[in-house]
């Protein structure tokens, strides 16, 4: 019998393993913090969004360039496989905005229980609380992945070996980013690490009392000079530093690779992006003709959240006590202009350690995407955020987590087997 060793218990580790142990493998699985899933029990604010309802095209597409690396292991487990996979297992799923998968009872903790009872159906033996330290390696010309060092010195051997041990986010869950250093002393090359789905830090004084402010169906732009980076329609967040919420955590996948270009990227927030400019006009005009005897700081108040009307009067260059029906043509078009482009510059993004997922990681070039075996090291596969892989939110990097283990446990049990009979 195969023997295959599972570095991280994470999604893509708990998947990787229950999937090696169903095709006839012994497996054991290393997790070095006291429990399993540790940083799913906080996705989705603790309620997991763990897939997305729609085409494995679709998930494809989120991905960037790095989205074609995931064909052949969506192919094999697409999100209708994942949505069956804990169906199946008795959890309950519905679908909300966007088409995220979430379990009913909004409760990650209910997503980790299947994963575990994954494990135990194949009867994975789960070792807490142990630290790899390396990936140990035989031979010479080809060098061999043949087990795991742990930081208590002890020595395990296997036939193969996943690494699924996760990015460099949310370093309190156990991402630490070790997978990289071992991948990297085995000869793997790794894209650089940035923060991605991470709130925006901005150079305004205003955000500091607003912050709190929840704006939804609003549309935020990114452009680096004139160029449009990025634009998202939703729900985003005013905070002490900047701004975050979810279409802002999209929109940071292109702030963190341009840190000399800080000082020319900027958001515009449309504010009304249900309104084009004539028509925002004619409704600003009603407002100011009803409150026509208050001043102009009361007159928005249909308008505008109360804490964003003086920061739309400031960059208006408009004095808030100005009465309403002194407001003239110009004045107007300039609290239109504002309405529909709130300006905010962007001069960072928080660390790596809040973020949601690691941008960058292993090349996919040095990873056979059917089987996410390396093509450097035979015997070592791969699954999950420790590769080069970081999507938008809406559950498709637990996917292509949940994709890349089935595929990982599945090849590495067969290739364990093998070995193992020979």
């Amino acid at each position: 019998m195969g023997r295959v060793i599972v570095i991280g218990g994470g999604a893509s580790g708990m998947m990787a393993a229950g999937t090696a142990a169903r095709s006839g493998c012994q497996v054991v699985l290393l997790e070095k913090n006291s429990i399993l899933g540790k940083k799913l029990l906080i996705t989705g604010k603790g309620r997991c969004n763990l897939t997305n309802a729609c085409e494995i095209q679709d998930v494809i597409e989120r991905f960037g360039e790095g989205g074609k690396f995931l064909y052949s292991a969506l192919h094999s487990f697409p999100p209708s496989a994942t949505w069956n996979f804990f169906a199946e297992r008795g959890l309950e799923l519905v679908v909300e905005r966007g088409r995220r998968v979430f379990p009913a009872s909004e409760n990650a903790a209910d997503v980790v229980r299947v994963l575990k009872g994954y494990l135990r159906e194949g009867g994975v033996v789960v070792r807490l609380n142990s630290k790899v330290e390396e990936i140990v390696v035989q031979g010479e010309k080809i060098r061999r992945a043949v087990g795991v060092k742990l930081t208590d010195g002890s020595l395990l051997s296997s036939d193969a070996v996943i690494l699924a041990s996760g990015g460099a986010s949310y370093p309190a869950t156990g991402s630490t980013g070790d997978g990289y250093i071992m991948a990297e002393k085995l000869g793997h090359s790794l894209k650089p690490l940035y923060p991605a789905l991470v709130p925006l830090k901005t150079k305004e004084e205003w955000v500091k009392d607003a912050a709190g402010l929840s704006l939804r169906n609003v549309r935020a732009r990114l452009f680096d000079g004139d160029e449009l980076l990025g634009s998202e329609f939703g729900e985003m967040l005013i905070t002490h530093f900047g701004v975050s919420g979810p279409i802002i955590l999209t929109l940071s996948r292109f702030v963190a690779p341009r840190t000399e270009q800080w000082k020319t990227l900027r958001l515009e927030i449309d504010l009304k992006p249900a309104l084009d400019e004539e028509r925002l006009d004619a409704r600003l005009q009603r407002d100011l003709r009803k409150y026509a005897r208050k001043s102009l700081k009361n007159a928005l108040t249909d308008l505008l959240p109360k804490t964003l009307i003086p920061v739309v009067i400031d960059l208006c260059q408009l004095l808030p006590d100005r009465p309403a029906h002194q407001i003239t043509r110009e004045q107007r078009h300039r609290l239109v202009k504002v309405l529909k482009g709130l300006p905010l510059s962007v001069v960072g993004t928080l660390p790596l350690s809040a973020a949601i997922v690691t941008q960058g990681g292993v090349s996919l070039d040095e990873v056979d995407p059917r089987t996410m075996a390396s093509r450097l090291v035979p015997g070592l596969y791969f699954a999950g955020e420790v590769l080069d892989l970081a999507a938008d939110t809406g559950g498709f990097n637990l996917q292509a987590a949940f994709a890349t283990g089935h595929a990982a446990g599945r090849h590495a049990a067969l290739a364990a087997c093998a070995k193992a009979l020979h």
